[in-house]
C-alpha cells in the first residue's frame, strides 16, 4: 500500500485562558474518523510541489535539512498552508508589502475554488502577488499511519500563529464545527469522552500543553526538532528464514530494540518455551498455552542473571514444561514471584515455584465473588500502589491498575523504563473488560494514569514488546470512547432496552456471531455510564438519562 505524504497544521492563538489551538470536527459521514476533532490538514498534492517560486523565509533545501529529509520539506509546509485555507479559512500568506492578509482580502473569495480543486495555491499567489512565509511555520512532530487502515499517511505536523485579524470558519463539507480550546481543556474532554481525538492529535496536544504562549512553543519547536518516525524495514528471522519487518507491524519495535545494529538476528515470532533477552537481566519466556484469549501464550518475565537471584513476573498456569523451563533458566534461585493479577493463565504457577524454591510471592488476593479467578493464590505480601521492589534488573515501581481485573497490578522497571503490563495492555487487540470484576471506568482511568509515568517500553503478558507507549494508550482510550459514544447514541435512539436488544445497534459493525461476547463489553460501558449519571437500569432494562433526570 502506498504511504502518501501529508501535512497538518496546529493553528494557535494566545488568550486570557492561555495558549489555545484550533480544532475542526469532521463530518459524521466521513469514512475516516467520523466526528473526530482534528487540526486542518491533508495529503500533499502535485500542485503543492510547484510553489517554490512563491516561498519566502526559507527554501526547500533549508526546510528539508531542518526536517531531516533529503528533499521535499517545503512541499509539506505548502500543503499545510493550503489545507488550512481550504478547511479552516485561514490563509498563512503575505501580500506584496510583506503584511499578513486581512479578512477582506480578495483571495478569501477563492477558498471554495481551491477546495473543489478548480484553483491552486500557486495560481493564487501569482494572481494576487502573495508569498508563502515558511518561517511562520515550525515543525512539531512526525506520524506514520500504522498498517491496517485503508489509507496510510506519512504526516508532518506543524504549528503557526493565527494571522492577526483572521477568523477561522469550518468548510461545512468535510468539517461541521470548529472550536478553540486550550490543550488541557481538549485532553480533559477527551478523557470524559465528550470530544473524540485520534492518537496523533492527542500526542500533539500534549506537546502544546507545555507552553503558555505561541512564541514559546514555536521557539521550542525550532530548537528541538522531533525524532523521525521509522520508515524502513528491519531485518529479522522468522521460521528460520531472513525476513524484513515493516514499521508499525507487531514485531517491529522489539526486533529493533533486541538487534539495534540490524544484523538480522532478532526473531520476528514468539515461540513458546524459547527465551528472549529483551534487556540487561530481562528475559521473556512464553508459556505453551496459545488460544484465542492468550494469543501465542502467556509471557513470563524473568529478571536476573546466571548465578544470581531471580524475580519471576507472571509465572503463568501450572503448566509443567513451562515451570520446568523457568527453574532451568534461573537455576532454581528464585527470590520472589510477582503476579499482575489472578486470572488462571497468570498466577497458578506461583504456588509451584514457591514450593520448589521457597520464593516470596507478591500480588493481590483473588476477589471472592469472581469464580473464574485463581482462589488458591496465596501471596506472602500484598503490594500497594507506589511500592518499590528490588530486583537484580533494578527497582520495580508498583502501579495499581484496576479495570481488566479489580486486583490488577503493573510493575515498572524504572531503569529500563519498561512496564510489565500484565493484561492491562495487550498487543494488537483490546483487553476484555468483563463485569462485575472488570470495570470500564477504572480501566480508562488506569490507562490515563500510565501517561504520568516515564515509560518507554510495554512488556505485555501477550505479544511482543511495544514501543510508542503514549500512542498505544491514546489509541486504546480513543477506541473505547468511540464505542462508548456509539453505545450512548444507541441508548438514546433505541432505548430503553435490554442488553440483547441494544447490542444489535451498538455493535452493528461486528458480526452477529460475536454479539454474545460484545454484550459483556456493552454491559461494562453501560455500568460506566450509570456511574456517571448518564444511564440507569431497572429489571435489566437500560435507558439514557437526560439532563432533567441526572
Amino acid at each position: 500500500m502506498e504511504i502518501r505524504p501529508a501535512a497538518t497544521l496546529a493553528i494557535t492563538r494566545d488568550s486570557s485562558e492561555g495558549l489555545e489551538v484550533l480544532l475542526l470536527q469532521r463530518t459524521w459521514d466521513a469514512t475516516f474518523m467520523p466526528g473526530f476533532y482534528v487540526f486542518p490538514g491533508g495529503a500533499v498534492d502535485d500542485a503543492d510541489r510547484r510553489c517554490e517560486q512563491w516561498l519566502t523565509g526559507g527554501n526547500d533545501a533549508s526546510v528539508s535539512h531542518d526536517m531531516g529529509v533529503e528533499s521535499g520539506g517545503s512541499h509539506f509546509m505548502t500543503a499545510a498552508i493550503r489545507e488550512s485555507f481550504e478547511e479552516a479559512g485561514v490563509m498563512l500568506a503575505l501580500d506584496g508589502n510583506g503584511e499578513t492578509l486581512k479578512p477582506d482580502h480578495p483571495v478569501f473569495a477563492e477558498r471554495d475554488a481551491v477546495f473543489a480543486g478548480d484553483q491552486t495555491l500557486g495560481a493564487l499567489c501569482h494572481k494576487f502577488g502573495l508569498s508563502l512565509p515558511l518561517d511562520r511555520l515550525a515543525y512539531l512532530s512526525h506520524w506514520v499511519t500504522p498498517p491496517g487502515p485503508p489509507r496510510r499517511f506519512d504526516t508532518r505536523f506543524f504549528v503557526a500563529a493565527l494571522p492577526e485579524g483572521q477568523s477561522p470558519t469550518h468548510d461545512r463539507v468535510e468539517t461541521i464545527d470548529h472550536v478553540w480550546l486550550t490543550p488541557e481543556q481538549a485532553m480533559v474532554e477527551h478523557r470524559k469522552g465528550t470530544r473524540l481525538f485520534a492518537s496523533p492529535t492527542l500526542r500533539t496536544l500534549r506537546i502544546l500543553a507545555g507552553f503558555d504562549t505561541t512564541e514559546e512553543l514555536i521557539r521550542y519547536a525550532r530548537s528541538q526538532p522531533p525524532e523521525a518516525e521509522p520508515d524502513k524495514p528491519w531485518p529479522a528471522i522468522k521460521a528460520g528464514k531472513p525476513v524484513s519487518i515493516e514499521p508499525g507491524t507487531p514485531p517491529f519495535d522489539e526486533v529493533r530494540k533486541v538487534d539495534p545494529e540490524g544484523l538480522g538476528q532478532a526473531r520476528a515470532e514468539i515461540i513458546p518455551e524459547r527465551p528472549v533477552q529483551l534487556a540487561d537481566a530481562v528475559v521473556r519466556l512464553t508459556c505453551p498455552n496459545p488460544s484465542a484469549m492468550t494469543g501465542p501464550g502467556t509471557n513470563t518475565y524473568l529478571l536476573g542473571v546466571t548465578g544470581g537471584e531471580w524475580t519471576v513476573i507472571d509465572p503463568g498456569p501450572a503448566e509443567q514444561r513451562h515451570l520446568a523451563n523457568i527453574l532451568e533458566i534461573t537455576g532454581g534461585r528464585i527470590g520472589q514471584v510477582l503476579c499482575t493479577h489472578t486470572h488462571p493463565d497468570h498466577s497458578p504457577g506461583a504456588a509451584v515455584l514457591k514450593h520448589e524454591t521457597g520464593a516470596i510471592v507478591r500480588g493481590m488476593h483473588a476477589p471472592a465473588e469472581d469464580p473464574i479467578q485463581d482462589h488458591d493464590f496465596a501471596p506472602d505480601q500484598v503490594p500497594v500502589d507506589g511500592d518499590r521492589i528490588d530486583t537484580a534488573a533494578g527497582t520495580l515501581k508498583v502501579l495499581f491498575t484496576p479495570g481488566h481485573a479489580s486486583n490488577h497490578l503493573c510493575f515498572l522497571l524504572e531503569k529500563e523504563r519498561m512496564l510489565f503490563a500484565g493484561d492491562h495492555i495487550m498487543q494488537g487487540s483490546t483487553v476484555v473488560i468483563n463485569p462485575p470484576d472488570g470495570d470500564m471506568k477504572d480501566y480508562l482511568e488506569s490507562l490515563d494514569r500510565l501517561l504520568l509515568e516515564d515509560i518507554r517500553w510495554i512488556a505485555p503478558a501477550h505479544g511482543f514488546l511495544i514501543g510508542k507507549v503514549q500512542s498505544v494508550i491514546d489509541w486504546l482510550t480513543t477506541h473505547r470512547l468511540t464505542r462508548e459514544r456509539k453505545i450512548a447514541n444507541s441508548l438514546r435512539e433505541h432505548g430503553p432496552g435490554t442488553l440483547e436488544e441494544l447490542v444489535k445497534h451498538a455493535y452493528d459493525d461486528v458480526p452477529a456471531s460475536i454479539h454474545g461476547l460484545a454484550k459483556r463489553s456493552l454491559l461494562a460501558h453501560l455500568i460506566k455510564l450509570r456511574k456517571e449519571d448518564r444511564a440507569r437500569e431497572s429489571d435489566d432494562v437500560w435507558q439514557a438519562m437526560d439532563d432533567s433526570q441526572a
